[in-house]
């Protein structure tokens, strides 16, 4: 049942309203505010790194940007479809299981979600003509992996937020 939110059967949490990630995140109505928030997710995930790996982090998403001017928003709109169908999966299996919150979920399989999500990102980057882009997400690639686990808790709770 699209669109109602009730207590879901198992006592905990609610029932999940969309039967999948593409019908409520893609819809040409909602895309929109799932970029804009998408891109504040990822603003604020690069800002609360720390250390010199996070100096590293900041450093390259600084310089991706002077790059190109709202490159991380257009990024994210024209990966988007390439992150829902990634997510799906999940999203389908989320469904099913007594969990309380789509971020919880995630978390809970920790290395296979950021493998499916990294591949939508490993492809975007060697398919790109833009050497400083690419040089940058080289640079970036081998701590990907630890930085998306470490936001899958958020980023899940924001594709719920959407999807309902």
């Amino acid at each position: 049942m699209y669109g109602a939110v009730s207590p879901h059967p198992n006592g905990k949490g609610l029932t999940h309203v969309a039967d999948t990630l593409k019908a409520s995140l893609l819809d040409s109505d909602r895309r929109s505010a799932v970029v804009a928030d998408l891109q504040d997710f990822v603003d604020r995930e690069v800002a609360g790194k720390g250390g010199l790996s996070g100096g590293v982090i900041k450093t390259g998403y600084a310089a991706v940007k002077r790059v190109r001017p709202g490159i991380i928003r257009s990024a994210i709109d024209s990966m988007l479809d390439e992150f829902v169908t990634a997510l799906e999966p999940h999203w389908a299996a989320y469904q099913s299981q007594p969990v309380p919150g789509f971020g919880a979920f995630l978390a809970g399989r920790p290395h296979e979600v950021a493998q499916s999500l990294l591949a939508v990102t490993d492809r975007r980057a060697e398919r790109s003509s833009r050497a400083a882009v690419t040089s940058v997400y080289g640079k970036l690639r081998p701590k990907g992996e630890q930085n998306v686990i470490e936001s899958l808790p958020r980023l899940g709770d924001l594709v719920e937020r959407h999807a309902g």
